[in-house]
């Protein structure tokens, strides 16, 4: 696009010769004049696009960090800065560093007393917070230096102002306060996990627990009641195996929610009637014939069935 003030009185007395590009513009170097604007061109390389005064912009912010570096307080901020990075970037190091901070308190002669046992227990704990922290929680020097303390507090005679003292030495900066957060964050962290992972125990527990009855009330149903639907035991037994395999795959769609406040028992006999009705030929297993060899009636086989045709649809059209 061409600059209005192009045929102004002023700039008709320039034959605008002397012109360059600054900023994807072209310029008139005598007069100033902006000649056409956003004038890119894909052969310049890009760097061409800044003006000198950018450039020089750039090189001094260099020249700048490079000299403050050389300054020592502030090369060790930098250090410390790069190290703190490593600490919170990396929950899978081979915690070298954590190490290294474990050895200068040993150094101080506070009696820090950290056996090979404590070492590993703290570095699992250390590795574990950081695992489910690191996007929330960024200084993980001072939650190492609680677990630290949460590891030894109950086995040393060293006072909690010293290890803080002694903290302070190695550069940390912390205070009685940021301590006792971070060791609240901790054991937060840890009850979360817990529960988490009883939670977990608990359904494979249940699940294991419907198996085994889903196992003993099918085989206790034998050949004879079906003998009309199948032509032969052997086919009868292969039946109840592939009831049983899918049964797993079912128990591995259904969540903990689903069963935990249920009759696993009576949740079983509706498992057997539910898996029944996915076969071809839905009148072997009946609600009569399941009722007879688990010992729960139609109606409690009924609603169980009726509850997992709620989680998995009909079993006619079942996709696992």
């Amino acid at each position: 696009m061409k600059n209005n003030e192009k045929n102004s009185p002023e700039s008709s007395l320039c034959p605008h010769k002397n012109v360059k590009q600054e900023g994807g513009h072209i310029v008139c170097q005598d007069c100033g004049l902006i000649l056409e604007e956003k004038a890119f061109d894909k052969a310049i390389p890009r760097s061409e696009y800044y003006t000198d005064s950018q450039r020089d912009y750039e090189r001094r912010i260099k020249m700048s960090d490079s000299k403050a570096l050389q300054d020592p307080k502030i090369r060790e901020k930098y250090e410390r800065i790069k190290t703190l990075e490593t600490w919170y970037r990396d929950y899978q190091s081979d915690f070298s560093e954590q190490k290294k901070t474990i050895e200068l308190l040993k150094s101080h002669r506070i009696g820090l007393n950290i056996d090979s046992v404590k070492y590993q227990t703290i570095k699992d704990r250390y590795l574990r917070f950081n695992k489910y922290h690191r996007h929330t929680y960024q200084n993980m020097v001072i939650i190492f230096l609680a677990i630290v303390w949460m590891e030894i507090k109950d086995t040393t005679n060293i006072r909690l102002e010293e290890f803080i003292n002694v903290s302070k030495e190695l550069a940390h900066k912390i205070n009685k306060k940021m301590l006792n957060n971070a060791m609240l964050k901790i054991k937060r962290t840890e009850n979360m996990l817990k529960d988490k992972k009883d939670k977990m125990d608990l359904e494979k527990e249940i699940k294991a627990r419907i198996k085994v009855v889903f196992q003993k009330d099918l085989n206790s149903i034998p050949f004879e009641e079906a003998k009309n639907s199948v032509l032969n035991k052997e086919e009868f037994v292969k039946l109840k195996i592939k009831m049983q395999l899918l049964a797993d795959k079912i128990l591995s769609k259904i969540s903990y929610d689903q069963i935990q406040n249920l009759n696993y028992k009576a949740f079983t006999a509706g498992l057997i009637y539910y898996i029944g009705q996915t076969l071809d030929n839905r009148k072997i297993f009946t609600q009569n014939l399941i009722e007879k060899y688990s010992k729960f009636s139609s109606t409690t086989i009924r609603k169980k069935y009726h509850i997992l045709k709620e989680i998995l649809g009909k079993p006619e059209i079942l996709n696992l």
